[in-house]
């Protein structure tokens, strides 16, 4: 391994000390490496992919499955008011956003297995005090500290998906991580209906405590693959066997805990206000996922209140959303192919971040028309398939906007990609916990059809944002001071 190595000294750059180390004695992945998560077996690591999916998908479900029983759980508390009871859809929310960038930093620092089996063991225990709450406070209080432990899944489990996957397979294996995931939302209405009707609210929470109990036993079986973490415990391995200090890795000279934790939840907010593509794209991006939750406001009101069905069937008046995301996602093969036919960065040899871009513009136009078609088809004088059949067009520009949207951010910022989505990730959730408490008020006052109308042309009057930056995003990264550094080497 050493005659491989050159003898000319790296330079790294640690906390404004430059350091240089000796190649000869540097710590990197061998081609059949066991340690490296890219060289375990396929099987294996297609398991990590699906375990990933489920805890995520369990955590998503939990967040909207609530929406099933909030009336009875107004009768179980005597609260008359519905808003107070969609406090707890509000508060969950709000615990996902702070804690997908807690965690994700603790995750960075601790490596990712030992933060995803302590907060999914949380997560779980604090499912129980829902389900036997003899008060709403308890209930609201409740469900935001799990959403806070139920956010590494949200942040942490994409990078997992990562770490054991080649490159040219990679959206391959985001894309059945997000088959659960992005039809998550919808889950927990369809589900969460039946269980509600037959079995009472309290069991809405039990059956996602069996799920999450599921969920931690499969964590225990997946090994870490935080390669940063793996790598500077194999060149301390290396040190004890050789006793030579010489030898040292990438990650060795990285902030302590307490920087990184305070660099990392500090710079998302940083980004939020200063760079312009997080700027407009939170903005874009959460009033996109903002919307989507309404709609959990919105079904029980056209199907239950106005049409009079059951909450388990009513909750099957999801299922258009839903089949509408999954063909976003199973469209991904194709939306590649066209993305490859893009112009290649010259930096990189490779289609620019942009290039994704367009399956966002695509993904713009189709959800106010599917808005559009809910609202107006909404009256029960208008056969119920129409509206079920507009969460199609609704659902899959949802999709390919939440998935592509993603994308482009991740490929604009590489080294900064964690913050941006973070620092997405609190306007998305807060924006989607805000503006459901004003759904019922907005729909009884305006009604079905001018209440989605507004929506939909609120969603129009945002649409020049990505073809925007399909056009002149190139033009706006090279205005990025934290790009323009990245490109420099400096961090």
């Amino acid at each position: 391994m050493e005659s491989s190595k050159e003898l000319n000294l790296v330079e790294f750059s640690d906390n404004g000390q430059t350091l240089a180390r000796d190649p000869r004695f540097e710590v990197t992945w061998e081609t059949t490496d066991q340690q490296n998560p890219r060289a375990w077996s396929v099987w294996y690591r297609s398991f990590i992919v699906a375990s990933m999916s489920f805890s995520t998908t369990i955590v998503v479900i939990y967040t909207t499955m609530y929406t099933s029983g909030v009336e009875g759980m107004q009768e179980s508390f005597n609260v008359s008011s519905k808003i107070v009871v969609l406090l707890g859809l509000t508060t969950n929310l709000f615990g996902l956003a702070i804690g997908s960038v807690v965690l994700s930093s603790l995750s960075e620092i601790y490596g990712r297995r030992p933060v995803y089996l302590i907060s999914v063991l949380l997560f779980g225990l604090l499912i129980v005090p829902v389900a036997l709450a003899k008060n709403i406070e308890t209930v609201l209080i409740s469900r935001f500290f799990g959403g806070f432990f139920g956010g590494v899944m949200i942040a942490s489990a994409p990078g997992s998906v990562t770490d054991v996957t080649d490159d040219q397979y990679r959206a391959l294996a985001l894309s059945c991580w997000s088959l659960g995931t992005m039809n998550g939302p919808v889950l927990g209405p369809i589900i969460g209906g039946f269980v509600f009707q037959y079995l009472g609210w309290r069991w809405i929470n039990w059956l996602v405590l069996i799920c999450t109990g599921v969920s931690l036993a499969l964590m225990f079986c997946v090994k870490e693959t935080y390669a940063p973490s793996l790598l500077r415990n194999k060149t301390k391995q290396v040190r004890s066997d050789s006793g030579d200090q010489r030898w040292w890795c990438r990650h060795d000279h990285q902030e302590t805990g307490l920087r990184m934790l305070k660099s990392n939840l500090i710079r998302p907010v940083r980004m939020i206000v200063s760079e312009p593509i997080c700027v407009f794209w939170n903005l874009y991006v959460g009033v996109v996922y903002a919307v989507l939750f309404l709609c959990f406001v919105a079904y029980p009101i056209v199907f239950e209140d106005m049409r009079g069905w059951k909450p388990g069937f009513a909750g099957l008046s999801y299922c258009g959303i839903g089949a509408g995301t999954a063909i976003a996602v199973m469209l991904e093969p194709l939306i590649r192919k066209i993305i490859a036919m893009h112009p290649n960065d010259p930096h990189t040899g490779k289609p620019t971040p942009e290039a994704a871009v367009f399956a966002v513009c695509v993904g713009s136009v189709l959800i106010p028309v599917g808005e559009l078609w809910f609202a107006w088809t909404a009256k029960p004088s208008v056969h119920w398939i129409c509206p079920i059949l507009a969460g199609l067009p609704f659902g899959l520009g949802n999709g390919l906007t939440f998935i592509y949207a993603t994308n482009y951010m991740a490929g604009s910022y590489t080294v900064y990609a964690a913050s941006a989505l973070s620092g997405n990730s609190i306007i998305r959730y807060g924006l989607a916990g805000v503006l459901p408490l004003a759904g019922s008020k907005m729909y009884s006052t305006l009604g079905p059809n001018w209440a989605g109308t507004m929506l939909a042309l609120i969603e129009f009057s945002l649409i020049p944002i990505p073809f925007f930056f399909y056009k002149y995003g190139y033009k706006i990264r090279l205005r990025s001071p934290m790009i323009v550094h990245r490109n420099k080497g400096i961090h």
